[in-house]
């Protein structure tokens, strides 16, 4: 069960690593391929998804960090 919890884990580590990097700070995802990103405004369609996707997965993370100190 521990291994299973592991395995688990790295892939949630890697994919909220990736997740992070794609996020750029100050730019917005515009900047990643080229676009003005100067100016403040809200986030919209994808920069959410990731937004929203970046906290479940460190809430998992951190839940199946707890899970393997406690198991």
């Amino acid at each position: 069960m521990e291994k299973v919890i592991q395995t688990i884990q790295v892939v949630i580590s890697i994919a909220l690593i990736v997740v992070i990097l794609v996020q750029q700070k100050g730019t917005g995802l515009g900047g990643v391929f080229g676009g003005q990103g100067n100016v403040y405004r809200t986030k919209r369609g994808f920069e959410k998804f990731l937004h929203y996707l970046t906290i479940v997965l460190a809430i998992v993370f951190v839940t199946l960090s707890l899970t393997r100190f406690f198991v």
